[in-house]
């Protein structure tokens, strides 16, 4: 958009290609420039112009309808006649060769149609309504969705608040992004006759933002070309050995992936499994991260191999023949059939090994796998095709409130969408943008109701509340990853369960920590906003560290203990153990310790297990008549203020007498207090531990089990 840059004044990447099946002539785009000022754009004839255009989407859909395209190419040649590129090229070349891009990689007629047109309302006197009325509501969003904002008005702002702009509008057709990713590649390729400076900021721009967006969209077919680009900019001399090293790889007389694919093309032929095997070169980037991975690099490691199929069933028929035939190595095997990529990406990838040690990747997909994994969402058509017969007027007041879901819409963008709305500050949201686009893996936990939730790789419990709750995961106190009790700092794995366990006291809060936890923008974004809010109760929010100590003040009258005796013994002195105070109905056992008396335990004490171990025998004892007991209980809660206060509250209620209470230091949030109490009745021991459960921020209370 706005292309102000020609052909590069040194060669481009030579990125190795694989024949197709039909090839096209090359097309120059000169030759082109002046077709679209001298050829033929006869009322009702398609103009010579675009007659690759026509070509390439005829491939991909046979019965379209080519009139949109001659009506949009008509209004966009007049509307940019007299306009020039930089190299002196009629401006149209640029949205022509823009929708040969997406043509190619099978874009429908719709996204072609904004594509001719999508920089006349920015750069000629066209207007959003006009396109509107000409072409119809989607037209008139995808082209309004590209279109920049006007520096004049934003300043400095203008580069991230479009890219705010077009991501909302993403949110409702993803072919938005399919147009402005296709344009940044015809800018990216004809970028040599601007100034060094302004070629690299712009390549950061798509290195940082464009690049991570194509991945995630799975266009790796613009993601790769993209990724070269960029690297011939921003590391011209790492770019001039990888392609020194491709050229010498080239020139071998020897190809091992060559004698490898025959292999394979062999094993398949004798299997009578119908299938394609090619070679796909790496393109520069790749090439250089595997040699800075491997060091120096030999033949197979230029390529990978692509076996293409008709069935998802002969994938794996594929895959069962070459490690049975071959040499597997499974260690690189990896399965994005059953669990397909976060960007609609499914293949199956595994390796074999040649004699003399060499490895080949080798690719394993359908034709339609094939053709998704290049273009991505590009590859989808018209997401809202099924919705045609709606009133056009419906659909147009649909697009203006920005309403329409976009069915195709993945996790990570509605994300994005959400946190980009609490970030007002232009700043905080271009650095954020860029940060949460750098996060290039995503995983998928569930919800105990089956809902599930995605996150990027590296995501903790914190990151989970805010993406399920929003706002009000302000109140969360903890987490149970896949049933166990987990602090709200554990990183998450892929397929984990996980229970947000949110408190039901108003004035529970996010706490500091928090943020270095948090691993997305929404979670980062949402703990800062409150934390600036709340400056005096964030600073003083964390309880002070209590000592390990028994608490004086909390001494109760003289114990009123339950009684056992020994079964043989009756008169024989008997001593409640303090390791894990047994009480009423406990099923307890004595030994005989100094002075002749008895100890009582209850049977699954660990000291138990010891002294049996010492040859001390056990003796029978039972419990008396007396009802009153003392016990020691341990809770286990998560650091809020007030907890203390409410906890020992709670046990007042249930008739408990506080003998001695010992509270440890906070932990990543997580508090132990053990407690000897009183109870009139060792019946009420149940309801007191399930009343100190329901306190807000504890999570488990059980007897003292001292080892």
């Amino acid at each position: 958009m706005s292309a102000e840059a020609t052909n590069p004044a040194t060669p481009g990447p030579v990125v190795p290609t694989v024949a197709r099946r039909k090839a096209r002539p090359r097309i120059d785009l000169r030759r082109l420039g002046l077709a679209a000022l001298l050829g033929n754009a006869a009322r009702g004839r398609l103009p010579d112009a675009i007659g690759h255009v026509a070509e390439a989407h005829r491939a991909h859909y046979p019965d379209a309808d080519l009139e949109p395209l001659r009506r949009a190419y008509v209004l966009a040649e007049s509307s940019h006649r007299g306009q020039m590129r930089k190299s002196g090229e009629p401006y149209i070349t640029h949205p022509l060769a823009v929708t040969l891009i997406l043509a190619e990689l099978g874009a429908e007629t719709t996204t072609l149609t904004a594509s001719l047109l999508h920089d006349t309302v920015e750069d000629t006197e066209v207007t959003l309504d006009q396109v509107g009325e000409e072409f119809g509501a989607e037209v008139r969003y995808l082209v309004d969705g590209v279109t920049k904002l006007e520096k004049v008005d934003y300043g400095a702002a203008a580069e991230p608040e479009t890219f705010r702009k077009m991501l909302v509008a993403t949110g409702s057709d993803v072919r938005v992004m399919s147009i402005k990713l296709a344009d940044r590649l015809h800018n990216m390729r004809t970028l040599g006759v601007m100034r060094p400076e302004k070629q690299a900021r712009i390549a950061k721009v798509t290195r940082d933002v464009l690049i991570p967006l194509a991945e995630r969209l799975g266009v790796q077919a613009l993601k790769t070309e993209l990724e070269d680009l960029v690297f011939a900019i921003l590391h011209p001399e790492e770019y001039a050995h990888t392609r020194e090293l491709i050229a010498e790889n080239t020139a071998r007389a020897d190809d091992p992936l060559a004698d490898i694919a025959d292999e394979v093309r062999a094993v398949l032929r004798e299997a009578d499994i119908p299938a394609e095997v090619l070679i796909r070169p790496r393109h520069f980037v790749s090439v250089h991260r595997v040699s800075r991975k491997r060091g120096e690099l030999r033949g197979c490691d230029f390529g990978r191999l692509l076996v293409l199929v008709n069935e998802d069933a002969d994938c794996y028929a594929v895959l069962g023949e070459l490690h049975t035939c071959l040499t597997p190595v499974v260690s690189e095997f990896k399965d994005f059939i059953a669990v397909p990529k976060f960007n609609l990406y499914q293949s199956l990838h595994t390796a074999v090994a040649r004699p003399d040690g060499q490895v080949a990747e080798v690719l394993i997909r359908t034709h339609q796998m094939h053709k998704v994994a290049e273009a991505g969402v590009v590859a989808l058509g018209n997401p809202y095709a099924q919705a045609a017969d709606a009133p056009a007027a419906d659909t147009a007041d649909d697009a203006a409130d920005g309403e329409r879901a976009d069915p195709t819409r993945p996790g990570w963008l509605s994300r994005l969408l959400d946190w980009q709305k609490a970030a007002p500050d232009t700043d905080t949201f271009w650095s954020t943008l860029r940060e949460d686009l750098a996060q290039d893996r995503e995983i998928t936990v569930f919800r105990p109701d089956g809902g599930t939730l995605g996150l990027p790789d590296g995501a903790t419990c914190v990151d989970a509340a805010y993406a399920q709750y929003g706002e009000d995961a302000h109140a969360c106190i903890g987490a149970r990853v896949n049933g166990r009790l987990a602090t709200l700092s554990t990183v998450l794995k892929d397929g984990d369960t996980v229970q947000l366990l949110m408190g039901q006291d108003p004035a529970s809060e996010p706490s500091r920590e928090w943020l270095e936890h948090a691993h997305t923008p929404a979670a980062r974004i949402a703990i800062q906003r409150w934390l600036a809010t709340h400056p005096t109760t964030a600073a003083e929010e964390l309880p002070a560290p209590v000592p390990s100590r028994p608490v004086p003040e909390l001494q109760a009258p003289a114990p009123r203990t339950a009684s056992a005796m020994v079964v043989d013994r009756p008169e024989a002195a008997v001593r409640l153990a303090g390791c894990c105070t047994p009480v009423p109905p406990d099923e307890v056992t004595g030994f005989a310790v100094r002075g002749g008396v008895v100890t009582v335990h209850r049977v699954e004490c660990a000291a138990v297990a010891h002294m049996k171990g010492t040859g001390r025998p056990e003796m029978a004892v039972s419990w008396g008549d007396s009802t009153g007991c003392r016990v020691t209980l341990v809770a286990e809660s998560f650091g809020r203020p007030h907890l203390l206060a409410d906890l020992t509250e709670a046990m007042a209620q249930e008739g408990a007498e506080i003998v001695s209470a010992t509270v440890e230091p906070p932990s990543q949030q997580r508090v132990r207090h053990t407690y000897t109490v009183e109870l009139p009745d060792a019946a009420h021991l149940p309801a007191l531990m399930r009343a100190m459960r329901n306190v807000p921020g504890v999570y488990d209370v059980g007897r003292a089990r001292h080892q």
